[in-house]
């Protein structure tokens, strides 16, 4: 595994339930635009504890998952955040490191 990939495990970690991260702050916070990077680094998390479902487009939209988008939701619903026709209100449910 990569520096970089333990790095965006690390800080993701961080974020509780009930709330959520986009690819672009959790970049941002890594002091990166490489945002897509990000998103690969998701899809191909070997660890449990690391919650990848908390990640999320910059658009509100649920976004990909590599256990499927209907699973995704069903963890994030499972947290409380609430979903409404494919989006989360970011104004309410982001985390901000």
């Amino acid at each position: 595994m990569s520096r970089f990939s333990d790095k965006c495990y690390s800080l993701l970690k961080k974020v509780p339930k009930g709330k959520v991260t986009t690819y672009k702050v959790l970049a941002r916070a890594l002091n990166t635009r490489a945002y897509r990077a990000v998103g690969n680094t998701m899809n191909k998390n070997p660890h449990k504890d690391v919650p990848c479902h908390r990640v999320v487009k910059s658009t509100g939209d649920v976004g990909g998952f590599a256990s499927g988008t209907r699973e995704k939701t069903k963890l994030l619903k499972k947290e409380s955040v609430i979903i409404n026709n494919g989006k989360i209100n970011l104004e309410k449910f982001l985390y901000k490191f």
